[in-house]
């Protein structure tokens, strides 16, 4: 699979929009195709993950004189595909395939490669993704790289062409031509570095050179280099392009050097027509400077884990400080996971708690951590299920993410035999009813004619009336149906997420919504002159439970027949019912 990002109306390699937009770029990336790449254990795939993560719309791959790591990336996909097509693709390996489609879909990866010139010094070439490793070897075959050290993603590779032949050489391939670093460290214009005035205004100042990527672009001294080549110099009179690129060795920012940056730690914006490699050659080989400019967050980067706690626990998410065996919070997460695949999917975070006020706890041993929880899931949950997980940053302290997908093959059991769901924020054994629905989802999804058999026990809502009436919530608890039996009551508790109907429930077997539910009813069965009315919908109570703000709400039918809905969180509030709750 080649490296093309569609959009409606637009070309293959770019993602077409109205107006010019500030696009967040990093053109100088490192893989492990080079040598001195610092973090082992890296994938593409991570690099293109922490890139999204990031915010960035286009990164380029800019190894030392190879093109291998790009070239490994392109081979890897091609592989996954080749056996998609031959049907022998397994469910990890599709995982990576949809990822590699979805990511390179959202950001424009750029091929190249960071040459090292005589003399030492670094220059980047930056080409469309439509060239081919094979031209790119080329190219750099042409600037005198040694056949037989095209794959060591080396900085040394002996005597190649000059600095102005680099430039011309890529200039005149299409390539885009930065200096790299220039004001620091095998850079053209670096300081106190004497290789001779004339020389240092030509391979600053030449028309094949595009910009100077600099590590100053930030700086307010008077020294700093992008004011040195403002066009004001008369030596210099021609005004560069100066940019800034994260050089990255790693995936993250080194905690013992902060200057050793990971991906994404210094960006530059870029406004750009579209999202292309030609509008980006374009803007640097045009005369418009306002168009680049450093990237500055607003502010602190977006922390997702953060944000998730600030929604708390629900259908979809839980949060647990700790996994430790001991006090039972690792087979907590484990029933989390099995819940989750049996119901909407779900995120687990593993090292915070739900309160958003709470520091992150954090674990000190991230791969000890995801390597035990592999394990246990492997070996706890049947049948098999794949989930994700990851690490992300809260704070300063590392926390796992845990992404579990709807499972393909329910009901999953914890020890095979303990099956569990996931209710509002909670998870809970699966009720008998419960298990039946799962059971017939399964059949439904396998059987192509499903033969007749009696109604299942877990039921579909009726559709959304149409007359004019309020749909009820989409939250929350009904009580559809209740009876005697024997001395004992039962009832029918209607989820309003999902429609479905779970019969036989119990006082003593109902979960902690529909306990409440059915406490309420009993306690204090609605009276119409206790509701705020606003036409036939109404307010019976609001309050907190779980940290989350919950509505009792009424619907009166034609012939006054009164559904109270139980537990009503603001998600499940749409149309009029959002008027009754805010007033």
């Amino acid at each position: 699979m080649s490296n093309k990002r569609r959009s409606s109306g637009g070309s293959p390699t770019s993602r077409e929009s109205e107006n010019k937009q500030w696009r967040r770029v990093d053109l100088h990336l490192h893989t492990p195709g080079s040598a001195d790449y610092a973090e082992p254990g890296v994938s593409y795939l991570d690099i293109l993950q922490k890139a999204e993560s990031r915010g960035l719309d286009i990164i380029a791959i800019t190894d030392h004189n190879t093109v291998t790591g790009y070239g490994a990336m392109l081979k890897e996909i091609e592989e996954l595909t080749l056996l998609e097509q031959l049907n022998r693709l397994r469910s990890k390996e599709k995982h990576r395939l949809d990822e590699y489609r979805r990511l390179l879909n959202k950001i424009l990866v750029l091929p190249g490669f960071e040459l090292t010139a005589t003399l030492g010094f670094h220059i980047l070439g930056i080409f469309s993704p439509k060239t081919s490793v094979r031209e790119l070897e080329y190219i750099l075959l042409r600037l005198n790289v040694p056949p037989d050290r095209l794959d060591e993603g080396s900085t040394e590779v002996g005597a190649t062409v000059d600095v102005l032949t680099a430039y011309r050489i890529i200039n005149e391939v299409g390539g885009l031509v930065i200096a790299a670093h220039a004001n620091s460290t095998h850079g053209v214009a670096l300081q106190g570095f004497d290789f001779g005035g004339q020389t240092k205004i030509a391979y600053t100042q030449d028309p094949h050179l595009h910009a100077l990527e600099v590590t100053d672009l930030e700086s307010k001294s008077r020294r700093r280099t992008a004011l040195f080549f403002n066009g004001s110099k008369p030596e210099y009179p021609r005004r560069m392009h100066c940019i800034q690129g994260s050089d990255a060795h790693r995936l993250n920012r080194d905690p013992k050097d902060k200057n050793r940056l990971g991906v994404g730690d210094r960006v530059t914006e870029v406004l750009l027509d579209e999202v292309s490699f030609e509008a980006l050659l374009k803007v640097f080989q045009g005369d418009d400077f306002a168009r680049t400019r450093p990237y500055r967050p607003a502010q602190a980067p977006f922390d997702h884990v953060q944000a998730a706690r600030e929604q708390g626990p629900s259908i979809v998410q839980s949060f647990h400080e700790r996994m430790t065996r001991r006090g039972g919070r690792l087979h907590a997460i484990i029933c989390d996971v099995c819940a989750f695949a049996n119901t909407n999917g779900g995120t687990i975070y593993v090292g915070v708690s739900s309160n958003a006020k709470t520091p992150p706890a954090g674990l000190d041993n991230p791969s000890e951590a995801i390597s035990t929880l592999r394990s246990e899931i492997e070996h706890k949950i049947t049948p098999p299920l794949t989930v994700s997980i990851d690490t992300l940053e809260s704070q300063g302290r590392k926390v796992l993410r845990v992404v579990v997908p709807v499972g393909d093959d329910p009901p999953y059991a914890v020890d095979e035999n303990k099956i569990y769901v996931r209710d509002e924020s909670e998870t809970n054994m699966a009720v008998r009813d419960e298990i039946v629905g799962l059971v017939m989802k399964k059949l439904k999804a396998t059987a192509p004619s499903p033969p007749e058999a009696e109604p299942a026990t877990v039921e579909e809502a009726e559709p959304a009336p149409v007359n004019g009436r309020a749909a009820p919530p989409k939250t929350g608890v009904e009580i559809a149906f209740s009876e005697e039996r024997k001395g004992n009551r039962y009832y029918s508790m209607k989820d309003l997420r999902n429609g479905n109907v779970v019969h036989n429930v119990t006082q003593q077997s109902a979960r902690k919504l529909w306990q409440y539910a059915i406490n309420q009813s009993l306690k204090h069965p609605v009276k119409p002159e206790d509701v705020q009315w606003q036409g036939d919908i109404g307010l019976l109570k609001r309050y907190k439970r779980a940290g989350k703000r919950r509505y009792d709400l009424v619907q009166r039918d034609p012939d006054g027949t009164l559904h109270v809905y139980y537990g009503v969180t603001d998600d499940g509030i749409h149309g009029p019912w959002r008027q009754i709750v805010e007033e």
